[in-house]
């Protein structure tokens, strides 16, 4: 499965924008963003341990 384009992003941006409003946007994205960054960290973890 590749990478949406350009269009698909936009497209996604503005049903996001329609659902949730502007003022949601920021936290859901930080919150995105946060969930993200703990799951590389946990992944990460794991690789360490079955290299042990």
């Amino acid at each position: 499965m590749s990478m949406p384009g350009p269009i698909e992003m936009l497209v996604i941006l503005v049903v996001a924008l329609l659902l949730f409003g502007a003022n949601k946007l920021p936290e859901i994205g930080r919150s995105v963003g946060k969930s993200i960054q703990e799951f590389k960290k946990a992944l990460q973890g794991e690789e360490k341990k079955t290299q042990d």
